[in-house]
């Protein structure tokens, strides 16, 4: 049965341009890649990882995924609904994927923007 709701949401998202079923981690992502689709904004999930330092030995020792990328406008979105004192690690994360891949573009929605979002398209996001 749940197999059968991520492939009716799936089919919902004409925009997505991914591929296999988007599965958000929050209500917050899902509700965006929403309104990323009701705009016709082309969208994938969480396409790319981006390796932020690496140990001695070679191994990821930090990597940094982004949540939405839109490839029409070349850019990557990080949705956080954290509370706003706490961002500071997601904050260092976005600097050092900037220093280390200075042509990529991130933008980051905190979790007001995220609110205000929700009021203007009257979205239920759950806290």
């Amino acid at each position: 049965m749940l197999l059968l709701l991520r492939v009716v949401e799936n089919a919902d998202f004409q925009a997505y341009c991914g591929e296999g079923t988007p599965r958000f981690a929050n209500d917050a992502e899902r509700e965006c890649a929403k309104v990323l689709d009701f705009y016709r904004v082309p969208w994938d999930y969480e396409p790319r990882t981006f390796v932020l330092e690496e140990a001695e030995d070679g191994r990821v020792a930090e990597a940094f995924t982004p949540d939405f990328y839109l490839p029409e406008q070349d850019l990557f979105l990080e949705i956080t609904v954290m509370n706003q004192r706490l961002v500071t690690r997601k904050n260092r994360k976005l600097r050092k994927l900037r220093e280390r891949y200075p042509g990529v573009q991130v933008k980051l929605f905190y979790k007001r923007d995220i609110e205000r979002l929700a009021q203007r398209y009257r979205f239920n996001l759950a806290s």
